[in-house]
């Protein structure tokens, strides 16, 4: 049996990394660590952290860019920032002009890498910048992967071609290096993917364009990049087929290999998985009646098996690919955890279903037997059904035909909510130490504004911005241990009513040995992990 008690750090070189989604594959985020210092996004700036020991911690340097911040990356002693929604800058005069009356001006993502061995002083080593707009990136090795979108449109019988601007060198991508999908897509798009070694400023940036449709979800294994984007129905408005494309990585080198269709729309990134050689994708039509499918598919992204029509009328809130299972949600009055065998690409088939009130929006594996579930909890009126406060969940799946519940916890009333809804990355769970921390907002109703009794569809009123700390494990459940928070009174809660936006708002958390780290735009908090006790703290703001 597990400790019913957070357990200390097993050494000192113990710290939480990004919560990712493929161990391998990190993921830019707003805040990284690396057990001594904290680099965090904070509005337009980079800001350095000596983070530990905490009794030590101070702001080391900033880096302040025109741009916004999208998400960095830390590989050793180089910090790699993503900045986007910078205007194109033209040294010559008539080009800005013709820019200015084309008819989309595109926005600038740019990729830039410091040097930081004195984390005192970062020194821009590279930097490169493209039209487009920032979609997402990885990290696999020393190799940082970035996709960049692009609208396609046409000017004075002309189509626009993506430009990349190399330390000062403009590039203009010829037409005859984009590779062409013929796809049928209202609105095209260049997906431009770059590879940029951080690690030896002399390898060249190898640069892959793409006209594609709309990119809306990616999936990244070791050595493939998926990219997926709605296909329209001819006869609805509704997404009726996923259009996926593979493209193979492997350390500067990209190549477009493959491309196929499964029929539905692809919620997120989790929706998707490669294991053992095939694709595995899970999918809703909508229509009428809303179905939900699952597809397996080779490396040639041919459709190989398929689970289809599953819970009609319902969509899929949540999904998680492991291993040789599948794990889905779908809703629409109550929760079906849907427990579905992939162990046979060909026919994969349901094992099991729990339906219960509310729904998850994240599924995150425990170990190979249990699951946690974040999302909100419901009250089902007839047909219809409102949702209430965030819902943490502890599922057990030992018993694949008969999945079990056989915990929750429900924090607040209708309008409480947490990042790690639509964020994972806000999410923090370690296992060896039973340790789960997420950011929550808390509404709660006041009984005696309702003396009929509160009706379902009532808001309560913000009461606590912070973190929650939670013990977990199978054995234990799920237990509070208590709360953190940056926003010191009242004052300060009722002055940002909406206080997910105020920047003493929690974003992230995490641990370097016994001490916790809770962090907003204004400021970092530590905390004993063992009792919570105050350590101290680092202010941020300007």
């Amino acid at each position: 049996a597990e400790s019913d008690t957070i357990a200390p750090a097993p050494s000192a070189a113990d710290y939480s990394a990004t919560n990712i989604q493929v161990a391998g594959v990190d993921e830019a985020d707003i805040v990284k660590t690396d057990g001594e210092y904290i680099y965090l996004v904070s509005g337009n700036r980079t800001i350095i952290v000596k983070a530990y020991p905490p009794e030590q911690a101070q702001v080391l340097s900033e880096i302040e860019l025109e741009g916004t911040v999208m998400g960095i990356f830390i590989n050793g002693d180089r910090l790699v920032v993503f900045e986007g929604g910078m205007p194109y800058y033209y040294d010559d005069v008539r080009l800005m002009v013709e820019k200015i009356y084309m008819p989309y001006i595109s926005p600038r993502t740019s990729i830039k890498v410091y040097d930081i061995s004195d984390r005192e002083n970062p020194r821009l080593q590279r930097e490169l910048s493209a039209d487009g707009e920032y979609v997402s990136s990885r990290m696999i090795g020393d190799y940082a992967y970035v996709v960049i979108n692009e609208p396609v449109y046409e000017q004075d019988d002309e189509l626009n071609l993506p430009r990349i601007n190399f330390g000062g060198n403009e590039t203009e991508i010829p037409a005859t290096d984009i590779y062409y999908c013929d796809v049928s897509d209202y609105y095209y798009m260049y997906t431009t993917i770059i590879a940029i070694n951080t690690q030896d400023d002399d390898q060249e940036t190898t640069v892959e364009t793409i006209m594609l449709g709309a990119s809306s979800n990616l999936y990244v294994s070791l050595n493939n990049i998926y990219l997926t984007f709605p296909v329209w129905g001819s006869a609805t408005w509704d997404y009726q087929r996923t259009s996926i494309h593979r493209i193979h990585i492997e350390g500067a080198e990209i190549e477009y290999v493959a491309s196929g269709e499964v029929p539905g729309m692809v919620l997120n990134q989790f929706s998707m998985d490669e294991y053992d050689g095939y694709f595995r994708v899970a999918t809703t039509t909508h229509g009428q009646t809303s179905l939900n499918h699952v597809y397996t598919m080779d490396m040639d992204l041919d459709i190989v098996g398929k689970l289809e029509n599953l819970a009609p009328t319902e969509r899929i809130y949540s999904a998680r690919f492991m291993g040789e299972r599948a794990y889905l949600v779908t809703f629409k009055q109550v929760d079906p955890l849907f427990v579905i065998d992939l162990k046979n690409p060909y026919e994969p088939e349901v094992l099991g279903e729990l339906k219960i009130t509310g729904y998850s929006d994240y599924l995150h594996p425990y170990d190979e037997n249990h699951i946690i579930g974040i999302g909100k909890e419901t009250t089902e009126e007839g047909e219809f059904a409102w949702y209430q406060g965030v819902k943490i969940s502890l599922f057990d799946v030992t018993d694949v035909n008969n999945p079990e519940e056989i915990d929750k916890e429900i924090i607040g009333h209708r309008g409480t909510d947490s990042p790690v809804l639509w964020d994972h990355k806000a999410f923090l769970f370690d296992k060896s130490r039973n340790l789960l921390v997420i950011p929550v907002s808390v509404v709660e109703i006041d009984e005696a504004e309702y003396p009929d009794g509160v009706p379902s569809w009532a808001w309560g009123k913000p009461v606590w911005q912070g973190a929650y700390i939670f013990h977990i494990s199978p054995d234990a459940g799920l237990r509070l241990e208590g709360g953190i928070t940056h926003i010191e009174s009242s004052a300060d809660l009722e002055r940002d009513y909406y206080y997910f936006y105020s920047p003493f708002s929690v974003q992230r958390s995490l641990y370097i040995d016994d001490v916790l780290y809770t962090i907003s735009e204004a400021k970092i908090k530590m905390n004993n992990l063992e009792n919570l006790d105050y350590i101290n703290e680092v202010q941020l703001s300007s």
